[in-house]
């Protein structure tokens, strides 16, 4: 048996309505649950990029990215490689810091993990942490200690280390122009 692991998919796709249920709909028909889901524009305004994380084995991993190839509205797919890629997650946490004396215990933490204050008020710090999954876990766990307020996640992205890029000329140009000027 494979072994279960985090696989992280990089998806370029056309930018329109309801290309991201399309994409996420092959997960839930295939009985996948994402693990972490990012979406944004590429420098193309018409070009979305998905940054998807699942659980599985190998071999389930690239049966879904050639399943995503198949898909109308997509360039392009990308199984990064743990060991050639770079992941980061965005953060949010808002804490208790009702005292001048834990708001400069909570502001020494920020510094060591190179966290950023973004809010600051008489009864709560807000703080944006960038990074992986175990430095962003670690910050988490440490503030839990003040009384985490809010927190919010942005879901992981990720880039392939080096000069290779998620671009692939696989398609003919305009073969899957389906759907771009549908309501």
């Amino acid at each position: 048996m494979e072994e279960i692991k985090i696989h992280t998919l990089a998806v370029l796709v056309d930018n329109y309505s309801g290309v991201l249920s399309q994409v996420t709909r092959l997960f839930s028909r295939k009985g996948f649950n994402i693990e972490s889901l990012a979406v944004g524009t590429t420098d193309s305004p018409d070009t979305s990029r998905i940054t998807i994380e699942i659980k599985t084995d190998d071999s389930h991993a690239k049966l879904l990215c050639n399943q995503l190839r198949k898909l109308f509205p997509v360039h392009s797919v990308k199984h990064l490689v743990e060991d050639n890629e770079i992941r980061r997650e965005l953060v949010l946490i808002k804490v208790k810091a009702e005292t001048s004396e834990v708001r400069n215990e909570i502001f020494q933490m920020t510094n060591i993990f190179r966290a950023s204050i973004i809010d600051v008020s008489l009864g709560s710090l807000t703080i944006a942490v960038i990074g992986n999954e175990k430095k962003n876990n670690a910050m988490q766990n440490l503030l839990a200690d003040f009384g985490i307020l809010e927190l919010v996640r942005t879901g992981m992205v990720a880039l392939e280390r080096g000069t290779q890029t998620i671009n692939e000329e696989t398609k003919e140009k305009g073969e899957f122009d389906y759907g771009k000027n549908v309501l």
